[in-house]
């Protein structure tokens, strides 16, 4: 657990999941605007309600983030239970807590809870009112999750987000990284349509909304409180993706890009099926709070300097 100093005035911000690649840019953002406390799963079992419940009765937060989830999409099929656990029963606990000490509580869910069915006959990028239809068991708990949080109600923000990356963790950018310097040929699947959004924006966003809510921005609680998507702007497939990924690598990262093949979904069978296409429409988003994410290569190219930065 990692805890700032509390002071008198600066609310109290509660990061569930601060070691993963949202949590670390979440607690970078927020640090200086109010006493951080950070915990991460070496901290509290989120699969066990009690701890997870008396975490936020310790804790006595104004703001809770919660950016922990169960994101191990294939292995969910296998770990359906504990998929549940953390994806639906910890954001249930926490909202519930959240609601019990009157704090705002922050929630990111998933493009995967449509089934990708917008695709034919013409692309429409999925709204918040669109009717869920879950293709794997990670996006079915991920869904309950969301369920479970509205029907708990208080102060709640829902933002759902796609294909998330960023410089820290597990990911997509940095999966392909280390593969260019493994292999000389990839094969990526083409066939599948997605927002790519970096945990750097994601972060940046919710402060800005956070901060602003707390500031009497946005009016009162029932004016703002509910489901909002949140993505970088525009779309891509994953082959497009991992070509925008080498092209610039190449010259920021002194990488020589690999030989990649386009392939079919059917072509790289895995045990959860994918959404075909899953871009999340962002109206709802600007609208009510005035902030759109960087469009994704932007976003990309940023989290590429941030990487070099680094060394």
């Amino acid at each position: 657990m990692s805890e700032s100093p509390t002071t008198a005035t600066n609310p109290r911000v509660l990061i569930v999941g601060n070691a993963g690649q949202l949590g670390r840019e979440l607690e970078k953002i927020f640090t200086g605007y109010g006493a951080i406390v950070g915990v991460d799963r070496e901290s509290v079992d989120l699969a066990d309600a009690e701890k997870t419940r008396e975490l936020v009765r310790r804790t006595a937060p104004d703001i809770i983030l919660n950016a922990a989830a169960y994101t191990a999409v294939d292995r969910a099929e296998s770990e359906r239970d504990l998929a549940y656990a953390i994806n639906e029963q910890a954001p249930r606990v926490l909202a519930e807590e959240a609601h019990r000490h009157d704090a705002i509580f922050v929630h990111y869910s998933t493009d995967y809870i449509f089934d990708g069915g917008k695709s034919e006959p013409k692309s429409t990028p999925w709204i918040e009112s669109d009717t869920p239809n879950p293709l794997n068991v990670y996006g079915a708990s991920k869904l309950a999750g969301e369920q479970a949080v509205e029907n708990t109600g208080g102060k709640f923000l829902i933002f759902r987000t796609s294909w998330v990356y960023g410089p820290h963790g597990n990911n997509f950018l940095l999966t392909m990284l280390r593969l260019a310097r493994e292999r000389d040929r990839l094969s990526i699947v083409d066939d599948q349509i997605g927002g790519p959004t970096t945990s750097i924006e994601l972060a940046r966003a919710t402060h800005s909304i956070v901060t602003g809510i707390l500031a009497g921005s946005f009016g009162a609680p029932e004016d703002w409180t509910g489901l909002y998507h949140m993505t970088c702007g525009g779309s891509v497939s994953w082959f497009g993706f991992a070509q925008a990924i080498f092209a610039r690598a190449a010259a920021l990262l002194a990488l020589k890009p690999p030989t990649l093949t386009p392939i079919a979904t059917k072509d790289y069978p895995t045990p959860a099926a994918r959404p075909r296409y899953s871009v999340l429409s962002n109206a709802k988003l600007h609208a009510r709070f005035n902030v759109a994410l960087l469009p994704w290569e932007s976003a990309l190219e940023e989290t590429l300097q941030a990487l070099r930065n680094a060394g």
